[in-house]
């Protein structure tokens, strides 16, 4: 007879699922329950047309096709996102997105379209040509100046706002912090470049100033980071871990500052040191 007064185990985070598994600690094996990340195919359509199929966590998905739609340049303006459908398939989930047919997502070539799935970790795969990999985003137009404790603030807190990474320990964020280090908005993802993605949604909907805050990013910042945040306008990233020398040169060209080994006791400077006060 079940034990009515028993609490039971809260629900995973969206994203998570739980699974039995057999877990050894010392020379003791128990029976125990994991929780997993899920990591489940997107496709992403456009009027129709396939464009890409990410690997991603199936959380936040009109904040990914918002984000996905801004930061790959197939729309200018939230606005010109007209619908999403969030459609389940038995392979995974499709994002149909109708978009305003002047944009390029209307227009893009068969040809142009990503061939591969991008992977969990890879914001490349799938490109087809050389020139459609690297391309420089526009300068960031009125980029903030910070303080170095709004930063510390912001880092020391990063850790709170990540359930799904708390739960699983295999998921990235991306995060959205003011001016005073309060961090504002977070979302969470099995891509590093995914999390991005549904938070420069997130903050498209909610009409936030990318110009007035920092961009947070639990991960390395690689090329492709610093060029989806300097195209929703972003001009502060910090990043966890190391930059690549490719992000730097993208983000002195961009007028993104780059910070990089962000921690609570210290960071690296990569470019625009001027733009991070430490003695404010």
């Amino acid at each position: 007879m079940l034990d009515s007064g028993a609490p039971s185990a809260p629900p995973p985070p969206p994203g998570c699922l739980a699974r039995r598994i057999q877990r050894r600690r010392g020379q003791t094996m128990e029976t125990a329950i994991d929780l997993l990340a899920e990591e489940t195919p997107v496709a992403m359509r456009y009027n129709g047309r396939s464009f890409a199929v990410m690997m991603a966590s199936p959380c936040d998905l009109e904040d990914f096709a918002l984000g996905f739609s801004l930061s790959e340049g197939l729309i200018a303006r939230p606005e010109e996102l007209l619908e999403v459908g969030i459609r389940p398939r038995v392979e995974g989930i499709e994002l149909a997105m109708t978009v305003s047919p002047h944009t390029a997502g209307a227009r893009f070539r068969d040809e142009s379209a990503r061939g591969l799935p991008g992977r969990g970790g890879c914001g490349l795969c799938g490109a087809r040509e050389l020139e459609d990999v690297v391309q420089p985003p526009a300068p960031v137009d009125g980029a903030g100046v910070f303080d170095a404790p709004a930063l510390r603030r912001a880092l020391d807190a990063l850790a709170d706002h990540q359930p799904m990474n708390t739960a699983t320990g295999s998921i990235h964020a991306a995060a959205w912090a003011d001016a005073d280090g309060r961090i504002c908005r977070v979302r969470e993802d099995v891509g590093r470049h995914n999390a991005l993605d549904k938070l420069i949604g997130a903050m498209a909907r909610a009409g936030d100033d990318p110009a007035a805050g920092m961009l947070l990013i639990s991960s390395r910042a690689s090329y492709e980071m610093v060029t989806k945040a300097a195209r929703a306008g972003i001009g502060f990233v910090a990043a966890v871990s190391a930059p690549t020398a490719l992000a730097v040169e993208l983000a002195r060209g961009a007028g993104v500052c780059l910070v990089g080994f962000a921690r609570a006791d210290g960071y690296n400077i990569y470019t625009f040191p001027d733009r991070l006060r430490v003695h404010p």
